[in-house]
């Protein structure tokens, strides 16, 4: 159980392999439990749809921004060649699209590079120095063979008696309260 005077972060459970865990996520995403994660030392195929994960945003983000770097670069030199200094140079007609391509494609290239960076970052809640999972010593071991699933206290199902006891029904080996301290 958790220090007296000391949050609790949530419950971390620790599981014997792949196959238990992937189970595990069906049935706390069945339990209705929103806020908890998966961590093993490499990626398991079909976890994103045991826990019930929907298509990230981030590449709707990018898309976005990249049309709008695109449009706002063609304006810019569409509005630099016709409006503020229209110059007719061998013949060629005011706005010549086609000698804008490589300016146009590298602002759409780097605004679209920008809005993935910052929108994972903000999305995934970074940067955060210290998680509390890294107070576990048990936790120590997910880089190196572990399988385990930590449910936050932040979750409107939580109640840490009835986590621990759901956790060790569906097949925990261990389950420990982590503090947030």
């Amino acid at each position: 159980m958790a220090k007296i005077g000391s949050r609790a972060y949530g419950v971390l459970a620790e599981f014997s392999g792949t196959g238990p865990l992937l189970s595990a996520a069906k049935k706390i995403h069945e339990a209705g439990y929103k806020k908890y994660d998966c961590h093993s030392p490499f990626p398991i195929h079909g976890m994103d749809q045991a826990m019930g994960m929907k298509r990230s945003p981030i590449g709707y983000m990018v898309g976005f921004t990249g049309a709008c770097g695109l449009l706002g670069m063609l304006y810019l030199t569409y509005w630099v060649s016709v409006v503020e200094y229209p110059l007719v140079i061998s013949g060629k007609p005011l706005f010549s699209w086609q000698a804008y391509v490589p300016p146009v494609f590298a602002i759409t290239i780097l605004v679209s590079a920008f809005m993935a960076t910052f929108g994972m970052l903000v999305l995934n809640k970074l940067p955060r120095f210290n998680h509390p999972l890294f107070n576990s010593e048990s936790f120590k071991r997910f880089s190196d063979g572990g399988f385990f699933i930590s449910l936050e206290a932040g979750d409107p199902k939580y109640d840490e008696v009835k986590v621990t006891e759901f956790l060790k029904s569906i097949g925990a080996t261990k389950v420990e309260v982590v503090t947030d301290e």
